[in-house]
């Protein structure tokens, strides 16, 4: 599937943002200028211990080894606490053999094509991810939120950590595509 290396890239560089303060997009700009994991998005992704449940969902999804393509692309990474709102059960069962196929479309959904900063979001934009579905952009006093397909909001708390290949957005809630 090509929407699979795209999203394991974004993905990957997640894992990486680590910190889940809320911070607004304006307060971490010129901090996240400085910000370079040095590293490609792959290389990047085992770095953060609050990104592990998303490093394991990429390997249960197959995407793992995948995550080293050129890029660049935009990743918007759900924390480990963002894993933890999901349902009871619902993480294991995703990460069983059998689902992997909706796992890898769920991960492809929290990922952009181009280098995205947190500074070029506007209130009110589109973006379309690689999975092909769209998030809704919110910008409301320096805070950066994401509105998926079935209304659920993800706020960013760590913006414009770059790698070689792309940049990660830690986010605070997995973003749930329509299909």
């Amino acid at each position: 599937m090509k929407k699979q290396p795209l999203f394991a890239l974004l993905l990957a560089g997640l894992l990486y943002v680590g910190g889940t303060e809320a911070a607004s997009a304006q307060t971490m700009a010129p901090a996240a200028a400085k910000a370079s994991t040095g590293k490609d998005l792959a290389a990047s992704a085992a770095l953060s211990p609050n990104h592990s449940t998303l490093l394991a969902a990429l390997g249960a999804a197959g995407l793992a080894d995948q995550a080293k393509a050129a890029g660049p692309y935009t990743v918007f990474a759900p924390d480990n606490a963002a894993f933890d709102k999901l349902p009871a059960g619902t993480v294991n069962t995703l990460l069983e053999p059998a689902n992997k196929k909706k796992l890898a479309n769920l991960l492809s959904y929290h990922v952009v094509a181009g280098n995205v900063m947190a500074a070029d979001l506007k209130d009110g934009q589109v973006v379309k991810t690689v999975q092909g579905e769209s998030l809704t952009v919110g910008v409301k006093g320096g805070t950066v939120t994401l509105t998926d397909a079935k209304g659920g909001k993800a706020t960013v708390t760590k913006a414009d950590i770059k790698t070689t290949n792309g940049v990660v957005h830690s986010i605070d809630t997995v973003l749930m595509p329509a299909k």
